[in-house]
């Protein structure tokens, strides 16, 4: 993470910049926000992971721009996601996919809002997450009656995306090149091992001291991005086939009385 490049470093510091006065009005607030995330590794205060500038010899108006430069990049990263600021060069699809989900999908949004922010964390809590914001997903887009497929409410995301795929004919549909019909048959592996993933390797069942839970954050960006990926391609093809149906409006002017 701290190979984050310098470009990309200054953006950022802009936009936490930006969406700490937005939050927190004040300057001691900021200041209050930014120290929680101060650690000092000695007793003398000598060793610290970032220091604090300020724009007066009181020490009353911190200086938040030049603190946040001399952050860390994976801190900084940190802190973006924290604060819910967008890093679409590290999680690029996640942006256009919390847009999408914000408009007509409020369940699975709180819980894809949740594994995003929960990534560094808690990496096995934001896995699991993910897995349920999907499963969300599909579930929203099969209650379309236009939709022949059979499903039930307790289906998991490896049954939901099987049967998506089948209700869009992603691996059958006549004219469609095999290379997409093979993509689309790796969508369904995909899903299951995230799946897997979830009941096997995350805090969601019940596990015992001697079980393997994921806690390298590497995977859970993986996994979250693979989420947005697969959700915005569904969301997508879902409003380019079956488009909303617009009901007709009656002139008032029209009417017989």
């Amino acid at each position: 993470m701290n190979g984050i490049s310098p470009r990309y470093q200054m953006s950022i510091v802009q936009n936490i910049n930006d969406r700490l006065f937005e939050l927190y009005k004040s300057y001691e607030d900021v200041a209050n926000y930014l120290d929680k995330w101060h650690i000092v590794y000695d007793c003398y205060g000598d060793n610290e992971n970032f220091y604090f500038y300020f724009k007066d010899e009181e020490r009353k108006k911190l200086d938040v721009k030049k603190t946040l430069h001399h952050i860390d990049g994976e801190t900084l990263l940190k802190i973006a996601i924290d604060l819910g600021v967008e890093t679409p060069d590290y999680i690029p699809s996640i942006p256009v996919f919390k847009n999408e989900l914000k408009s007509s999908y409020e369940t699975a949004s709180q819980t894809f809002e949740k594994a995003f922010k929960n990534v560094e964390e808690d990496p096995s809590l934001a896995v699991g997450l993910a897995n349920s914001a999907l499963e969300s997903i599909i579930k929203e887009i099969l209650k379309d009656t236009r939709i022949n497929v059979v499903w039930g409410e307790k289906d998991t995301l490896y049954s939901l995306i099987k049967s998506i795929t089948k209700a869009f004919k992603l691996t059958a549909e006549v004219g469609m090149p095999d290379e997409i019909k093979t993509i689309s048959t790796s969508l369904v592996g995909a899903c299951k091992a995230i799946e897997d993933l979830r009941s096997g390797k995350t805090i969601f069942h019940g596990k015992m001291d001697s079980n393997y839970i994921i806690s390298d954050s590497l995977y859970a960006y993986f996994i979250v991005n693979a989420v947005s990926t697969v959700g915005l391609f569904l969301l997508n093809f879902y409003k380019a086939k079956y488009p909303p149906i617009v009901q007709p409006t009656i002139d008032v002017d029209d009417l017989p009385f």
